[in-house]
């Protein structure tokens, strides 16, 4: 690895490989920085090394992303992986862990694509051995094939909890049930958003035939869910919730939640990044323009890590944030940046549209993502919710309570609790979500040792 680049990029999901593939073939030296063993990214994780005996098992928009995997390949790119990044700063300077050994990198350009991760929300009974994320049950699927033993419950919202109970249908391992939290008022609220999705109509539709799939299979499916409770003493053994006015309880011998996805946006945080309240998504996310420019000179932010639009988006945002880079290294004159980034434009718009229906439609309940009482909050220092509400009730706001508390502290890094130690913060103070105080980031945004720096060879004092 060089010590300089005219660009690095972080992340080889869609965005990053977009990106890194537009510049490189632009003759731009490029290196790209991904935790990952293979380019991928979550959604094309494992594309060209699948040990599935078909990748159709996964269905269309697994095997879409084969091309620009391929283009990513041919590419002369300086692709790193296993490598992961604690540190960028508003120098444009990172600091990367990769075979055990650490190195500083500076680049005149960086693009931030480490795309998304699944919401954490707490829930009584979520720290339960057995209870996992559907993010990652399907990384089981997609890295190693491997499907549960017993059919699982599904329980949360959002299109991803339908896919993979698509995917297990296929798999041969039906869904013990499906158990939805999205209230039904949702749909009603999402109605005046359908004209405009209709722009994605092939998506539209590529979800109605999940849902007809999964409704043919006969899989037990609770709608407008509440109050979900895992229950069992060594493990999970059942899920518990509140369903048409009474109680209903599911055999859970492997419960996968989700309830959607959010930013990880660490990196473009501790560089000193703009960042702001997304209340369609309920979430905070990087503040950019169209070519993905943070408010730090030379750091883009592409795909999810700037703001949930999928795959596909995620994608036409590398190739537009590669041309902003191009011009910046002067490359591309503003003229022809502009005429190139127009088609792509078109194609994000439409792609795009059908984003507003689906954060109306599964967008979540305020009261299920403020839990209160003996809810454990922070799995890895074991920090209930009702902690955090009497240390926020002294006035303090996130980072006052995470150092009373030692929530976010653990290895996860916040990354589990961080949001919902926001919410009741905020809510101690009166505040909407977005309103409140953030948790600030500061490095390593990632584990290091102090073997793995002392092992660099670097004057680090």
């Amino acid at each position: 690895m060089k010590p300089e680049y005219p660009l690095v990029v972080i992340g080889a999901g869609p965005a990053g490989m977009a990106a890194a593939v537009t510049a490189a073939e632009a003759g731009i030296d490029v290196a790209v920085i991904d935790e990952q063993p293979q380019p991928g990214g979550q959604i094309y994780r494992n594309l060209d090394a699948s040990p599935l005996p078909t990748i159709d098992l996964l269905g269309p928009d697994y095997a879409a992303g084969r091309d620009l995997l391929e283009r990513f390949r041919r590419a002369p790119i300086d692709y790193h992986a296993g490598a992961s990044v604690w540190y960028l700063d508003r120098g444009r300077e990172l600091g990367i862990v990769e075979s055990g050994r650490h190195r500083r990198v500076r680049a005149e350009s960086v693009v931030v694509a480490c795309g998304a991760r699944e919401r954490p929300l707490p829930f009584a009974g979520w720290e339960l051995p057995g209870v996992m994320t559907a993010g990652a049950a399907q990384i089981l699927l997609k890295s190693a094939a491997l499907v549960p033993r017993a059919s699982p419950v599904l329980a949360g919202s959002g299109p991803l909890l339908l896919l993979l109970a698509w995917q297990y249908l296929r798999a041969g391992v039906p869904p013990a049930a499906l158990v939805e939290t999205t209230p039904a008022i949702n749909r009603y609220r999402a109605l005046p958003w359908l004209p405009g999705a209709l722009a994605a109509a092939e998506t539209l539709l590529k979800g109605l035939r999940l849902i007809a799939t999964i409704r043919r299979a006969g899989v037990p499916w609770y709608r407008g869910a509440s109050e979900l409770r895992a229950l069992g003493s060594d493990r999970v053994e059942a899920l518990e919730f509140a369903h048409a006015g009474g109680q209903a309880r599911v055999d859970a011998p492997l419960l996968l939640v989700h309830h959607g996805v959010v930013p990880a946006l660490e990196l473009a945080a501790a560089a000193d990044c703009e960042i702001d309240w997304n209340d369609a998504q309920q979430c905070w996310q990087p503040v950019r323009d169209r070519f993905g420019a943070s408010s730090v000179d030379g750091i883009f932010v592409a795909g999810d890590a700037g703001g949930i639009g999928g795959a596909a988006v995620a994608a036409l945002d590398g190739e537009l944030a590669a041309l902003a880079v191009l011009e910046r290294l002067g490359r591309l004159d503003a003229a022809e940046r502009a005429r190139r980034a127009r088609p792509l434009e078109r194609r994000r718009r439409r792609q795009h549209a059908i984003r507003p229906l689906l954060d109306s439609q599964y967008r979540i309940p305020d009261n299920a993502l403020q839990p209160a009482g003996d809810t454990i909050v922070c799995r890895c220092e074991e920090i209930r919710a009702a902690e955090l509400e009497a240390a926020a009730a002294i006035g303090g706001g996130p980072n006052q309570v995470k150092a009373f508390t030692r929530c976010g502290m653990g290895p996860c890094q916040a990354r589990s609790c961080g949001a919902t130690l926001e919410r009741i913060c905020a809510r101690a103070r009166g505040l909407s979500p977005g309103q409140g105080e953030r948790l600030r980031v500061r490095p390593p945004i990632k584990p290091i040792t102090l073997g793995e720096i002392a092992g660099s060879g670097e004057d680090t004092t």
